[in-house]
């Protein structure tokens, strides 16, 4: 990888060099490194393009990694990936997609991963995007996740948007079984004209089964978000959403929770909050010795964190 690949590496898979246990990196449209293990296999799809992650039933505290890098301005992607987690296992998956765009057509990547989340297993799914480069063209990403959980079976996606994407709508949508769990944590930071949507759907199915939602996000200059989140409690369950978003400067948030209840013993929950940054918290910030902008910074960093 040159510099500019290991630069996008860092930022979205916290990689410095080729990890330990399995891996799949894919540079510019193409494999470009892979390792499997005793018990996680990847293997490339035949009918489309992506790959089928699979991880035996029982694996324990191991981790994949499958990182998108595309410095091609012009390149336009669909990828599916395909996880298949046995039952009782638990692992870490690490993806993300980085694109640096120095030209003046659009580069865009539209991932599709699909979770098949076996009885009691646990999954701890991190994705992060990240955008650079000076050229005109515009740097696109739609990622799309959907989840099957099983019985018992439980989800934490941490997703981020750290900078640098011009054009976003980031979909994900979950189903539960009998005392499954989905946890989503939603990071978003826009600025100049970027736009950005992101779309939840979470049915919960089974008896005793639960989702808890959260998007925190940052509105700069004269961007625009969108956040839809809708949860159906179709037994007995507990469902929770929540937005919070500070606006700066000429920014747009539209929020949108919305749930709905098919079930008497479906207790569900939503929040939404949406402000500027308060004043006094500057000027707190100013007299320990930061200025006006390193204190809006700190704030933010703290708030998104």
């Amino acid at each position: 990888m040159d510099a500019i690949q290991k630069e996008l590496l860092a930022q979205i898979a916290d990689l410095h060099e080729v990890p330990q246990g399995a891996y799949n990196f894919r540079v510019n449209g193409k494999g470009a490194g892979r390792n499997t293990t005793e018990n996680i296999d990847i293997v490339t799809k035949e009918d489309k393009d992506g790959i089928d992650i699979i991880i035996k039933p029982g694996t324990k505290n191991e981790s994949v990694h499958i990182p998108v890098m595309m410095a091609q301005t012009g390149l336009q992607e669909t990828v599916y990936n395909d996880f298949y987690i046995g039952e009782d296992a638990n692992v870490t998956i690490v993806a993300g997609c980085g694109i640096h765009n120095g030209g003046d057509k659009d580069s865009k990547h539209d991932g599709i991963h699909t979770f098949h989340i076996g009885r009691n297993a646990r999954v701890r799914y991190v994705e992060k995007h990240y955008g650079t480069g000076e050229g005109t063209g515009e740097r696109i990403m739609n990622p799309q996740t959907i989840v099957h959980i099983e019985e018992g079976g439980y989800m934490e996606m941490d997703t981020v948007q750290i900078k640098g994407v011009d054009s976003t709508v980031r979909v994900t949508k979950a189903d539960l079984a009998d005392r499954a769990t989905i946890v989503i944590k939603e990071k978003i930071m826009t600025h100049g004209k970027q736009y950005a949507k992101t779309d939840f759907v979470v049915d919960l199915n089974g008896e005793d089964c639960g989702a808890n939602v959260m998007s925190r996000s940052v509105a700069r200059d004269e961007s625009k978000q969108e956040f839809v989140s809708r949860i159906n409690g179709n037994n007995k369950c507990n469902g929770h959403t929540e937005c919070d978003a500070i606006l700066m400067d000429h920014g747009c948030v539209t929020a949108v929770p919305e749930l709905t209840a098919n079930h008497l013993d479906a207790a569900l929950i939503h929040e939404a909050a949406i402000g500027k940054i308060a004043g006094d918290q500057i000027i707190k910030l100013m007299t320990l010795g930061l200025s006006e902008e390193e204190a809006e910074q700190e704030i933010i960093s703290g708030f998104l964190k």
